[in-house]
């Protein structure tokens, strides 16, 4: 199930829609917030991408529509490709869909006990499976510390070797009760979605697709196109508040010889926005949501 898009007005305000434009949607996924852009639009277009075959399913039959079975990180050449290389606004509502947390088989979600797999694109060879089986301990370490932010990594890294010498981890099961000895049990929740956080980013490959959408997107948009971005992780949202700030992922401002700042973007929104509690209670997956809108200069 596709459950409802978060921050769907928010979102939609922040694009800015002029009716004639072309607007970009790098996370269809249910297709709710593509929906909402194609109300506000007359000769405008609206071309989306989403890597998961099942999103696919929700395709929209719309002649002023487009769905590209790609990641997000080929936007340029797929923009091109749709005679489109500048654009008035791109939206992204990052990380995992609420589907693919609810489909056991995917292997996303702690709840259920399946195959680690992880994969948002099922075509691609390597599963969290193959990770946590095949990495040694030291580059299991960094993606415990790099993407899950957990202080005792090294614990979390040396147990899953440990368990993958007596017998093979296959399933999320399986990697629970690997690296349960890390953490105490009332604590079991938060360290399991951490690992399980940490692992999915480096199927995916997340946070440089992401730097990549970020700098194609500076170069795809119009003169006062909007870039719309969801996160719901800090690590994403440091990404995307460096880039809209400075223009580069360590947020450090360059300046030009007047000493004013050289930067793409104007920042809508100072702060970031968030989902009110009557979403957060409707949509659990909102609570983390943190919304940022940046216009270009």
């Amino acid at each position: 199930m596709y459950h409802d898009p978060v921050l769907l007005n928010e979102s939609i305000s922040g694009l800015n829609i002029n009716p004639e434009g072309i607007y970009i949607d790098v996370t269809f996924g249910g297709g709710g917030h593509a929906r909402e852009i194609l109300k506000h639009l007359t000769t405008g277009r609206l071309i989306a991408f989403d890597q998961d075959a099942d999103a696919l399913n929700n395709t929209i039959d719309d002649e002023r529509f487009i769905l590209v079975n790609h990641n997000f990180s080929y936007l340029k050449n797929f923009l091109k490709l749709h005679n489109a290389s500048k654009v008035d606004g791109i939206l992204a509502d990052l990380g995992v869909s609420s589907h693919q947390f609810d489909v056991a088989e995917r292997g996303f979600s702690t709840r259920f006990n399946s195959q680690l797999d992880m994969r948002m694109n099922q075509n691609q060879p390597i599963t969290a499976t193959d990770i946590v089986n095949d990495f040694d301990e030291q580059e299991l370490s960094r993606i415990f510390r790099d993407y899950g932010e957990i202080k005792n990594h090294r614990c979390f890294a040396r147990a899953i070797t440990e368990s993958r010498s007596i017998k093979p981890i296959e399933t999320t099961t399986d990697l629970s009760n690997a690296v349960s000895k890390c953490f105490p049990q009332h604590k079991r929740n938060k360290f399991l979605a951490q690992v399980f956080q940490a692992l999915r980013i480096e199927v995916n490959n997340e946070m440089q697709v992401l730097r990549t959408l970020l700098q194609q997107s500076g170069e795809s948009l119009l003169s006062g196109g909007r870039l719309v971005v969801i996160s719901y992780h800090s690590l994403e949202d440091r990404l995307v508040k460096n880039f809209i700030k400075s223009g580069n992922f360590e947020g450090k401002i360059e300046k030009d010889f007047y000493g004013n700042p050289i930067v793409d973007f104007k920042q809508i929104s100072r702060k970031p926005i968030m989902p009110n509690d009557d979403e957060i209670e409707k949509n659990n997956r909102a609570r983390s949501a943190k919304l940022r809108i940046a216009e270009k200069k």
